[in-house]
C-alpha cells in the first residue's frame, strides 16, 4: 500500500481500538505512511460493532482505511518478541491502551525508547496518567460531562445539560493526536530525536472549547458567566412550509442584509439591535424576532433572499438529503468505492488535498489479519516460522 502523500516513507505501528486512536492513524495512513495496525487475534472491537457485511462493520471501515492489518497474540512472549522487532523499524507508534498497561507490557516509552531511540511514541488516554480518574474507564460521554461540553449543550428553557449526538471527544482527540505526530515528526526530520507524545480527551477538549465556550473565565478575579458569552446559539428556524434553515447575522452588513430579506428596515434603527453590542445583549429577544420573521416564508424563498442580501444561511439537511447537495457534490467530498468483497463503498475522501503530494484515501479498511504474513516475511520471517505462529495462536493470518 504506497502512495506518494505527505508521510511517504514513515512506518506507524497503530496499537488502537475505537475511535480516537483509529482516526488518527487514519488519517496518517491516509497521507502516505505505513500504518500497520496490531489487532489481538479475535480483532479490534469495532470489528464486531455497527451493520456487517462479508467480515466488515461499518464501524471498522470508516475508522481503519489507508492502513495494513497484522494480528498477534500479546499476552505470549512471543507475540511481543514479534512487536518489538517492528518497533525497531518504526517511526511512530500510538497506543490508547489505560495508563500502565504498556508498562505491564514492557512496552513502555522507557523500554521502546532502548529498541528505538528515535522512535515518536504517542499515548492517548481519556484523563491522563494522574488524578482521581486516571485509571477510569472512558468513553466520549463521560469527557462531554466533563469537559463542559454538556453544559454548553444545556437547554436554555429546561436548563438541563445535554449530550451532543455525535462523538465529538473522540474524533476531536484523533484529529489533535495526528497533527502532534506530524509536528513531531518535523522535529525528528530537523533533530534527529524522538520524543513521547501524551494527549489527554479531556484535555483535549477544554482547551478546544475554551476560545468561545469559557472565554469569560479568563480574566482571573473578573470571571464572567460563560453561558452568556457563548456565541453558539441554537439558529434553527422553521419555515412556513414546516422546513427548517439556519441564518444569522454578525456584522453590521449581514444585519442590514436580513433586515432587507425581510423587509423590516425599521429594525435597523431598534435600539435593540442597530450596533453588534446591542445584537449580542439581546441575542434571545432578536432570535425569538427572527424566527418569527422566518417563518412567514417558504424554505427555497427566504433563502434565495437571505443568499441576495449575503447572510449566511443554509438549509437544514437530513444526513440523506446532504448526499444530494449541491455544494457536497461539487466539492466532490464523497467517494464511491467497488470492492470485490463488499460491492460498492461509499465513503468522504481525506479533507486535505494537496498541490504537490497527492494523498490516499481509496485503499478500504483491512480485513483482520489480511496482511499479517507480508508484513512479518518483511522484517524476515521465513514461511516455516510464521505457519508454526499460526498454529502456536501466535497470529493468524487470512492469506
Amino acid at each position: 500500500m504506497k502512495n506518494k502523500g505527505p508521510l511517504s516513507g514513515i512506518t506507524v505501528i497503530d496499537l488502537t481500538a475505537m475511535i480516537s486512536g483509529p482516526v488518527c492513524t487514519m488519517m496518517l495512513g491516509d497521507q502516505g505512511a505505513d500504518v500497520i495496525k496490531v489487532e489481538p487475534l479475535t480483532g479490534e472491537l469495532t470489528r464486531k460493532v455497527g451493520a456487517s457485511k462479508n467480515g466488515m462493520t461499518t464501524s471498522f471501515l470508516c475508522a481503519n482505511r489507508s492502513k495494513r492489518s497484522l494480528t498477534l497474540n500479546l499476552k505470549d512472549p512471543k507475540g511481543i518478541s514479534i512487536l518489538k522487532k517492528l518497533i525497531t523499524k518504526a517511526d511512530v507508534l500510538v497506543q490508547n491502551f489505560r495508563p500502565g498497561t504498556m508498562k505491564r507490557m514492557g512496552l513502555s516509552y522507557e523500554e521502546v525508547k532502548k529498541l528505538n531511540k528515535e522512535i515518536i511514541y504517542t499515548s492517548i488516554s481519556g484523563f491522563g496518567e494522574k488524578g482521581p480518574y486516571s485509571s477510569h474507564r472512558v468513553y466520549d460521554p463521560v469527557i462531554q460531562a466533563l469537559s463542559g461540553l454538556a453544559d454548553i449543550q444545556r437547554d436554555q428553557k429546561t436548563n438541563f445539560p445535554k449530550m451532543v449526538r455525535t462523538i465529538i471527544p473522540d474524533k476531536t482527540t484523533g484529529m489533535a493526536a495526528a497533527q502532534a505526530i506530524s509536528s513531531a515528526l518535523f522535529y525528528k526530520e530537523r533533530y534527529g530525536k524522538g520524543q513521547h507524545i501524551k494527549l489527554a480527551m479531556l484535555d483535549v477538549m477544554v482547551a478546544y472549547l475554551w476560545p468561545e465556550g469559557s472565554a469569560s473565565l479568563s480574566f482571573v478575579g473578573e470571571e464572567g458567566d460563560p453561558s452568556k458569552g457563548q456565541m453558539g446559539l441554537d439558529l434553527v428556524f422553521e419555515t412556513k412550509d414546516n422546513k427548517y434553515i439556519t441564518a444569522g447575522a454578525v456584522t453590521d452588513q449581514e444585519w442590514l442584509g436580513m433586515c432587507n430579506a425581510f423587509d423590516r428596515k425599521d429594525l435597523l434603527s431598534d435600539p435593540r439591535f442597530n450596533t453588534p453590542r446591542a445584537r449580542f445583549d439581546n441575542k434571545t429577544e432578536r432570535r425569538l424576532l427572527v424566527a418569527e420573521e422566518i417563518k412567514k416564508h417558504n424554505s427555497e424563498d427566504i433563502l434565495i433572499k437571505l443568499h441576495e442580501n449575503e447572510v449566511p444561511s443554509a438549509p437544514i439537511l437530513t444526513r440523506t438529503e446532504l448526499l444530494k447537495n449541491e455544494q457536497i457534490i461539487a466539492n466532490e467530498i464523497i467517494e464511491f468505492h467497488d470492492s470485490n468483497i463488499f460491492g460498492t463503498i461509499r465513503s468522504p475522501r481525506p479533507a486535505p488535498i494537496y498541490s504537490n503530494t497527492p494523498i490516499n484515501g481509496k485503499q478500504l479498511a483491512p480485513l483482520m489479519g489480511e496482511n499479517t504474513r507480508e508484513i512479518l516475511k518483511e522484517i524476515n520471517y521465513k514461511d516455516e516460522e510464521i505457519d508454526n505462529f499460526i498454529k502456536e495462536k501466535i497470529i493468524s493470518s487470512t492469506n
